[in-house]
């Protein structure tokens, strides 16, 4: 199992991701979130292939195309984070925090 934790900035909205693998490179990701938008994604995320999933296209990503029926903010780092949780629980990258840093330059 792979955790991965989500504080997307303004927002505030909390999210604990656990992704498993199981039998056939399938997936399941479980979501802890204080967003409602972001929750709801759980129920169509319960068996991905991995395979499938991480090398997709964007339009083609099951969980691009989820995230856009629920999520209403379009820089919202969750479905990316989904993502690089899938990669490293099917063994595809490695175990790396990834670190977005805005800063306002006058």
């Amino acid at each position: 199992m792979v955790k991965v934790e989500i504080n997307p900035g303004a927002c505030g909205l909390k999210t604990t991701l656990k992704i498993t693998q199981g039998e056939k490179r399938k997936l399941k990701v479980e979501i802890e979130s204080e967003c409602p938008q972001v929750k709801a994604m759980e129920e169509e995320l319960t068996e991905l292939n991995s395979i499938t999933e991480c090398f997709a296209k964007y339009s083609k990503s099951t969980v691009y195309q989820v995230a856009e029926k629920y999520i209403k903010h379009l820089a919202c780092p969750v479905p990316t984070a989904i993502i690089k949780g899938m990669e490293v629980t099917a063994g595809f990258a490695a175990e790396k925090d990834v670190k977005i840093h805005i800063e306002k330059v006058l």
